[in-house]
């Protein structure tokens, strides 16, 4: 059964029997537990695959359009898991969502180590795909829950929760090549799967605190506004939010296009495998911080502000490496799209918190994540096949930069509701 309160016969949630919300420091603690899972669904599960594609590749003969293709049904996946979590939300707590989706983005992480097939390793990349939306999704709705009871820290908190797909970035920046130069040739690269996966228990472990001490927290009372003083709305108005959709969708396409071909591109210059494990954990670093730098943007803005400059800011930082191969410039690149890119993903969870009643914050975080989904599809394909034709990775990403700008001038015209 969900934790969520039953809704009464005008729509608006019941009344619940109060319950302590936490205080500054327990809430704090919380959304750094609660990160864990952003860093299973993205860190990890998506963000991982850009430190094996290069060996992937190389090793089994794939063409960059293949490659791009494990990380489109990946994102198929989370599309099909996006759908399907707000019903599942309807019937079970958003905490064992959060759990159950998290050992299954383990397993399936760790299976991807069993094949050298392309069919079965774009089979484990879908339903990793549907297992990362459950976590990351549930995930999201906590933090936002969390983040209505600490007055004042909601971006905050919402940033922490984002946030930690740095810990999974930097975890595997650091994981991936230590594995790789340890293991044996044929299919070294099997070694790094499975141990993402451990890396992937390790965090459900710490998720099983969060989830636990969600369950009791007493939802927040609704707040009079135009959208709930007599009967709140039983759907979210796409139209009213159809900027916000579309610009979001667009950072979907252009950002996966980096995080999926970067390291590829590093690698075609000539760095290291040591300047690309210094890279990739800096860019996870900058996740982290990325938390406390856009928090009060977050909590400021009510429309599309705070989505079309961070999608400005990304375009930028996405077509440095095209650019040029100097490498101040190159991890500049990486420090700016780490510090910017997640938080694009909590703009949009602010945007649903300061404009829908509590009531429809799992439709509104479900339809930004439908859209980010979809984006995330065609992008990792479209780059992959452009970087087989003249230009290679370099015309790729200047793709992907126009589709954020693109999505900054869109987002640009979404006004608060």
């Amino acid at each position: 059964m969900s934790s969520e309160p039953l809704p009464s016969a005008t729509g608006a949630p019941a009344a619940l029997s109060p319950l302590p919300s936490p205080g500054p420091l327990p809430a704090l603690w919380l959304a750094v537990a609660l990160s864990m899972g952003a860093a299973v669904s993205l860190g990890i599960t998506r963000f991982a695959y850009a430190l094996l594609l290069p060996p992937m590749r190389e090793d089994l003969g794939w063409t960059y359009t293949l490659a791009g293709a494990m990380n489109t049904v990946n994102a198929l996946g989370y599309l099909l898991g996006a759908l399907a979590t707000p019903w599942l939300l309807q019937r079970v707590a958003p905490g064992k969502v959060l759990v159950v989706g998290s050992v299954l983005a383990s397993v399936f992480m760790g299976l991807s180590g069993f094949f050298v097939e392309a069919a079965p390793l774009l089979l484990q990349r879908l339903l990793a795909g549907v297992a990362s939306a459950l976590v990351f999704i549930a995930g999201g709705l906590l933090a936002a829950r969390l983040g209505a009871h600490a007055a004042g820290q909601g971006g905050l908190l919402l940033g922490l929760y984002y946030g930690g797909t740095g810990w999974g970035i930097s975890l595997s920046a650091l994981l991936v090549p230590a594995v790789l130069g340890a293991a044996s040739p044929p299919h070294a690269w099997t070694w790094a799967w499975w141990a993402l996966a451990i890396a992937c228990a390790g965090a459900t472990a710490v998720l099983l605190w969060p989830a636990r001490r969600l369950r009791t927290l007493a939802a927040p009372a609704p707040v009079a506004t135009p959208f709930n003083l007599q009967h709140p709305p039983a759907r979210v108005s796409w139209r009213a939010l159809a900027p916000a959709l579309l610009g979001y969708g667009l950072f979907g396409v252009g950002y996966i296009g980096y995080m999926t071909f970067v390291v590829a591109l590093l690698r075609e210059q000539g760095a290291s495998a040591v300047a690309v494990t210094w890279f990739y954990a800096l860019l996870g670093l900058a996740v982290l911080l990325s938390s406390r730098i856009w928090a009060g943007l977050l909590d400021r803005a009510r429309g599309g502000q705070a989505l079309a400059l961070l999608n400005g800011l990304l375009g930028v930082a996405t077509v440095l490496p095209a650019l040029t191969s100097a490498w101040p410039v190159v991890l500049g690149s990486g420090l700016l799209f780490g510090g910017v890119f997640l938080s694009v993903v909590a703009s949009t969870t602010a945007l649903v918190r300061h404009n829908l009643p509590q009531v429809l914050w799992a439709s509104g975080i479900s339809a930004f994540t439908i859209v980010f989904a979809a984006g995330q599809i065609v992008g990792p394909t479209v780059v992959g096949w452009i970087a087989d034709g003249p230009g290679g990775l370099a015309r790729g990403l200047v793709f992907s930069a126009c589709a954020l700008w693109a999505g900054a001038v869109v987002a640009s015209r979404q006004k608060p509701l």
